[in-house]
């Protein structure tokens, strides 16, 4: 499956064809549908196809690798058949805020120390986890070093390294719960110039201004060293 939203996540549109259709849903040859992965919710949208049309309600992963994606339809739906031509189509003010949000936590990352045991991006709050062994977090200082970053308008771009490179550079890796899919010969990192470089599959704005204005709602001690750090778009 030809995965669009790889090389640009403002595609909100594309022509593919129905490869199969089961009880899980509908499989494309290719899609603009970002799947849930990654603390990413799925993308909603529409199927358009001779005939109908079909509600998208979430997007998911299959078992078949990281390329197959399943397109879930609304409970009791008319179905395209195989072989079907479509429109896949998604809901854009939906994505493009996952977009900010999830660079956005690119940047909460890259402004607090230490290791990220969790995340989940959300439409209205999202969080990030870290493993911090102080509680001297100010989210004041967090929220104004993070605002800066977005001021200075830096450049957002997904790039490519090898299995065998990531693997010599164990630093990139800042999960410790969720490592990056290995063994398919290369890893999609995101790239915000001078400030954050990691592996990451999600959709991103292509600079960090176009994220806007943020607040850090709070943060939470969430265990002996997990802080959590809330964060909002302003508008």
């Amino acid at each position: 499956m030809e995965l669009i939203f790889r090389d640009d996540a403002y595609a909100r549109s594309c022509t593919a064809t129905v490869t199969s259709v089961d009880e899980r849903g509908i499989r494309l040859d290719r899609t603009v549908f970002y799947a849930n992965s990654g603390g990413q919710p799925g993308d909603t949208g529409v199927l358009r196809y001779p005939g109908g049309a079909v509600t998208i309600v979430d997007t998911i992963k299959g078992d078949a690798g990281p390329d197959d994606i399943i397109h879930v339809p609304a409970e009791g739906a008319r179905l395209p058949v195989e072989g079907a031509p479509v429109e896949a189509e998604i809901d854009w003010e939906r994505r493009h805020r996952f977009m900010r949000m999830h660079t956005l936590l690119h940047l909460v990352c890259a402004v607090v120390p230490g290791s990220i045991t969790g995340a989940q991006i959300g439409f209205d709050r999202s969080r990030v986890d870290f493993n911090v062994p102080t509680e001297s977090l100010d989210k004041e200082a967090i929220a104004a070093a993070i605002n800066r970053l977005i001021e200075a308008d830096h450049a957002v771009a997904p790039r490519w390294i090898t299995d065998a490179e990531l693997e010599a550079q164990p630093e990139l890796v800042r999960t410790m719960t969720v490592k990056p899919p290995a063994g398919y010969g290369r890893v999609r990192l995101l790239d915000i110039d001078g400030v954050d470089l990691q592996p990451c599959g999600g959709t991103h704005v292509t600079h960090t201004g176009e994220i806007g204005p943020v607040e850090v709602v709070k943060i939470e001690n969430k265990g002996k060293q997990n802080r959590r750090v809330v964060v909002a778009l302003k508008d």
